[in-house]
């Protein structure tokens, strides 16, 4: 399919355009992904004329058309209820949430009808379908709860849902490749929560850094960077031999940043991204914190509910004896302006959580 790629990238395929970000990146991987699934559609609010509130899917329709990528009603309950029925119909469905706090009102198509289908017939039908959606916190300029929403208890406890959650360019084309492969093959419901913060983000330490940018890698790289469902991403900063942090989305950047604090400070971090929130990594979480004993878990999500109890749960349930502190989200909405500031996690918290672990 080289010569359909060429013609599809227009000449200018992504693995030579330079480093992306992480939009970038998930739009190259879309349009991979149309190529190599023929009965792949992507549909929503505002991606196809538009393409898309943060421009992920620019571009997709003037290449593909638009029997495979168009906008839809502003309604998410006709918005999943079309992937339900593309689904059944043998389509590779690939519906876009505008925002993560607007999939509750139709959160019920991916409980009570997608996640189920095979569970009930018996494996005889299935609702395959990769949803994506914009969401959590840490949008400038941009506040509210509508648009800032960091609750993702609704989808965790879904059983079968598989929930991903990129954080870097280099992971968001593999995890949605995996998804992609895994809906098609397997028949999976796959949640796709793409970090708004995130999708223009360049740099990590400084100004000019390019320290979030990656490279594009080219198909015949792909096997060799797969990302399997549930396996997580370890950084190492210094010795990594003091502080194991685990994270996920935004919480990876900020805990990076504060483990470069550390740094100077003497203290060696490894810095665990989840990626999957289900399922949980949990063979890599038991690990990653057996081998410093002093875990910190990051979590952007809210303290009740949140990602971090399903964290601290597995710890214990695996006989872990370490250290273990959690810096989390304030049980509130998001609210506007400087005000989120004082619900959301910062780089700060993290730090200052890490140093009252290392001091016990």
């Amino acid at each position: 399919a080289a010569a359909a790629r060429e013609e599809a990238f227009g000449g200018k395929p992504p693995e030579l355009a330079g480093p992306l970000t992480l939009a970038q990146s998930i739009n190259a991987a879309l349009a991979d992904g149309l190529l190599d699934h023929p009965q792949m559609a992507i549909f929503g609010e505002d991606v196809a004329a538009k393409g898309g509130v943060y421009g992920v899917t620019k571009g997709l329709r003037d290449r593909f058309g638009v029997a495979r990528v168009f906008d839809t009603l502003l309604d998410e309950t006709s918005v999943l209820g079309l992937g339900l029925g593309a689904g059944l119909a043998g389509m590779l469905p690939v519906p876009e949430i505008q925002y993560l706090a607007y999939l509750h009102n139709a959160e019920d198509q991916l409980r009570g009808e997608a996640a189920t289908m095979q569970f009930f017939s018996r494996g005889a039908f299935r609702n395959p379908m990769v949803v994506r959606v914009a969401g959590l916190a840490y949008q400038e300029g941009f506040g509210g709860h509508f648009h800032n929403d960091n609750s993702v208890a609704v989808l965790r406890d879904v059983p079968g849902l598989v929930v991903a959650v990129p954080a870097r360019p280099d992971d968001a084309a593999p995890m949605l490749r995996t998804c992609l492969a895994s809906a098609a093959v397997d028949g999976s419901v796959c949640v796709f929560l793409e970090p708004i913060a995130l999708y223009h983000t360049r740099d990590l330490y400084a100004d000019g850094d390019g320290e979030w940018l990656a490279g594009y890698p080219e198909p015949g790289a792909w096997v060799a960077g797969h990302v399997p469902v549930g396996r997580a991403r370890v950084y190492r900063v210094g010795s990594a031999d003091d502080l194991t942090i685990i994270t996920f989305g935004n919480g990876v950047r900020m805990s990076l940043r504060a483990a470069a604090v550390l740094a100077e400070e003497g203290v060696g971090t490894r810095v665990v991204d989840l990626r999957w929130l289900a399922p949980l990594p949990v063979a890599d979480i038991i690990r990653e914190s057996s081998a410093t004993g002093r875990v910190l878990v990051v979590d952007e999500t809210r303290r009740s509910g949140g990602v971090g109890e399903g964290v601290i749960a597995a710890l214990v349930d695996a006989g872990y004896v370490g250290a273990a502190r959690r810096v989390a989200g304030v049980d509130s909405f998001v609210p506007l302006g400087p005000a989120a500031r004082h619900v959301l996690v910062s780089a700060e918290a993290i730090t200052d959580g890490a140093r009252t672990l290392l001091a016990r």
